[in-house]
């Protein structure tokens, strides 16, 4: 049987097959044949993409861009805020779908116009100007006003890359798969914010994504209605035997297929809900790849979002707490104030394993970070970076004794009590109301749970029955 090969492979300079496929493709500056070449690889902690380059060897027309595989849960915007020449170097990654904005100069460049791009942030704002020089020549001769009004443009935007003022870069992704480096990482950059949030249908519409008809369902929900005033005992008994099948599943392992999300091979994925005690029930969903023998585990809440946020803080005071049982929720930022080491709840997604095991995943994703690590990180910024990563591993080890900050705004995670059902010395469980902003993050603001159904539908049953 012939061995199955990974679609997207990691991304190495040393690798001898490096997977390239090249097509002939149509040179849009002569009309003539050129070459594109296709690589399929994996960004580590990014995502996998497709790497594209052209070249035409008629014109000598050029061009490179990336495209990723599939559209994200949620949309991303980030706000950039820079103040001095290091900042016109940070790394972004721009998809396709992504609008990229400088308020100060009213610039705005739209989405869904061109290819994904690696790039600087001065790299965009010097690809704008190139654009914005197209055919000034001619207009100068035909519309010498418009002309004028885009050198006027042109040089606000120079303005920008001298810094004569601070201002403001603003990428807004609907498919979530753009990044703006954080060269402060794993801390928080005062300078950056990050917020993801739910996709309009306007949205989603765009990206190619179907939205539920409105229409249908009224009339789904008019049928219910219906149904249930005819049959209500048919529905105790399909209630009662639901109730059954629920506490079955609670009691079984649910395998389904899926892919690995390292090598792309088809594999299976182990599903079981399990109750905590102390907490709450939770979903764990486990794989392990026999082509690659990649192994992941993710935890996703069985109780929806908790009435408060939870903030739970542990003062490691021996090595045996670090075999307590972690389960982190993919809205948890974690955080030790000694190290001044704070990363949010996207960096290494749910999971639920030991304090140790937390750390372990947290440091190897941190080594293997290519903005963190890679050969074009600065000296100093290395420096601080190998600091932090040996002094995690001081912890791992049981030899550098800190506190270990877990805050949830979605209320659901858990770090076990030794001491239960006693209070622990070391560990203190804060309850606090959600921020108007953490609501928003987590989708809550604009959510309807009483009185949803309208007065038309309610008119629409009534005639119905």
């Amino acid at each position: 049987m012939e061995e199955l090969q990974p679609i997207y492979v990691d991304l190495a300079s040393e690798s001898d097959d490096p997977h390239v496929t090249v097509v002939a493709s149509l040179c849009m500056s002569c009309d003539k044949m050129g070459t594109t070449r296709l690589l399929m690889t994996r960004i580590p902690h990014y995502k996998d993409v497709i790497l594209t380059s052209f070249e035409c060897d008629y014109c000598g027309n050029k061009n490179t861009g990336f495209q990723l595989g599939q559209v994200q849960e949620q949309g991303v915007r980030y706000e950039l805020y820079l103040e001095n020449e290091d900042d016109l170097s940070r790394q972004v990654v721009r998809s396709g779908h992504a609008t990229v904005s400088v308020p100060e100069v009213q610039l705005e460049i739209p989405g869904n116009t061109d290819k994904g791009e690696v790039t600087t942030v001065e790299g965009i704002l010097r690809r704008t100007i190139e654009e914005l020089n197209q055919d000034q020549s001619a207009r100068r001769m035909e519309q010498r006003e418009v002309a004028d009004q885009i050198d006027d443009f042109i040089d606000k935007i120079l303005g920008l890359l001298t810094l004569n003022e601070a201002f403001t870069l603003i990428v807004d992704d609907p498919s979530g798969n753009s990044f703006v480096e954080n060269p402060l990482a794993p801390h928080v950059d005062p300078q950056l914010k990050k917020k993801v949030y739910k996709r309009t249908p306007e949205q989603n519409t765009q990206l190619g994504l179907s939205e539920d008809d409105v229409v249908e369902k009224k009339l789904d929900s008019v049928s219910e209605e219906i149904e249930k005033k005819d049959t209500s005992k048919d529905e105790e008994l399909t209630k009662k035997k639901d109730k059954e099948d629920a506490e079955n599943i609670k009691d079984e392992v649910l395998v389904f297929s899926t892919l690995c999300d390292r090598c792309s091979v088809p594999t299976k994925t182990n599903m079981k809900i399990v109750k905590i005690p102390y907490f709450k029930e939770v979903i764990i969903m486990a794989m392990h790849c026999e082509s690659c023998g990649h192994r992941t585990n993710e935890v996703k809440s069985g109780t929806g979002v908790s009435d408060l946020g939870k903030r739970i803080t542990l003062k490691i005071t021996d090595p045996t707490d670090l075999a307590r049982d972690v389960l982190k929720s993919e809205t948890c930022e974690l955080s030790i104030p000694e190290l001044d080491f704070c990363v949010g709840g996207g960096l290494i997604g749910g999971k639920f394993t030991t304090l140790e095991g937390l750390l372990m995943n947290i440091r190897e994703d941190l080594d293997s970070n290519p903005f963190l690590m890679g050969d074009s990180i600065e000296k100093n910024r290395k420096v601080i970076v190998d600091k932090l990563l040996d002094d995690l591993e001081m912890v791992i080890k049981g030899n550098l004794m800190v506190t270990f900050i877990m805050d949830d705004p979605a209320g659901n995670s858990y770090l076990q009590n030794v001491y239960a059902p006693d209070d622990d010395p070391e560990m203190t469980i804060e309850e606090y109301e959600r921020t108007f902003e953490q609501n928003e993050e987590l989708g809550l603001n604009d959510m309807k749970t009483e009185n949803y159904t309208d007065d038309s539908t309610c008119n629409d049953i009534s005639e119905l029955s």
